[in-house]
């Protein structure tokens, strides 16, 4: 995936460098610009956040002991479980109210 993105910064510079070349104003050069090119790249090539280092830890610390191994609820909504996580989707911001924790979660459950 790094190398792919090298290559989209460099296509980008190319770009760049070709457009300023071709005898336009420099006013038309600035239309391609590398970075709106590669962020856009990212974001599209974004993957989705790793269940046990990003999503888990969020859980375990608002919920648990109740939905982890041992807690009163364990049982019927085991939160150390992705599947239990994809079920009840943005049910779960209910408990989660931090944007940073709750973008993590919705990014998991709409990635494949």
């Amino acid at each position: 995936m790094l190398d792919m993105r090298a290559g989209v910064l460099i296509l980008a510079m190319v770009l760049t460098m070709s457009v300023g070349s071709c005898g336009r104003s420099k006013r038309n050069a600035s239309l391609v610009n590398p970075s709106m090119i590669v962020a856009s790249f990212s974001s599209s090539t974004k993957t989705k956040p790793a269940f046990e280092k990003e999503i888990k830890p969020i859980f375990q610390s608002r919920c648990m002991p109740c939905h982890f191994p041992g807690g009163k609820v364990y049982d019927k909504l085991p939160f150390d479980q992705p599947e239990t996580i994809t079920r009840l989707g943005t049910k779960l911001f209910t408990r989660i109210k931090d944007e940073k924790e709750q973008r993590l979660i919705r990014e998991f459950l709409t990635q494949p």
